[in-house]
């Protein structure tokens, strides 16, 4: 059985509030969990104390276990000081796809076909 610790979604419409759980990865994201370690509400201002609530000896016994963080719980998580995280990096997202490249090609020798058509004349 592989656990997760992760976020399950409570609140209203428009109004989320999270619940921090430790669950079985395979279980609805909503549903059935072992324990809930902890609390986020996303609509407090960032510095406020209570926007992210953590039962830190519960998660760090379950870790023992075997329980694995989501990337959003392990951001938390390495703000307390508990997990590391590793930063991720990719180089290649803000490059522009193949269909992109391919039409930025097409507009420079159509733009390049006029000019040196003038140049010439």
């Amino acid at each position: 059985m592989s656990l997760k610790i992760r976020l399950a979604r409570g609140g209203a419409k428009k109004r989320p509030y999270y619940s921090i759980v430790v669950a079985d990865s395979r279980s609805p994201r909503d549903g059935r969990f072992i324990e809930k370690v902890g609390t986020y509400n996303p609509i407090l201002k960032s510095d406020d104390p209570n926007r992210v609530n953590l039962k830190l000896e519960r998660i760090q016994d379950w870790m023992k276990k075997g329980a694995l963080p989501t990337d959003r719980v392990a951001r938390f998580l390495d703000q307390a000081g508990v997990f590391k995280r590793e930063t991720k990096n990719n180089p290649n997202k803000a490059k522009p796809g193949k269909k992109m490249t391919e039409r930025a090609e097409a507009e420079a020798a159509a733009s390049a076909a006029p000019a040196e058509a003038a140049s010439e004349a």
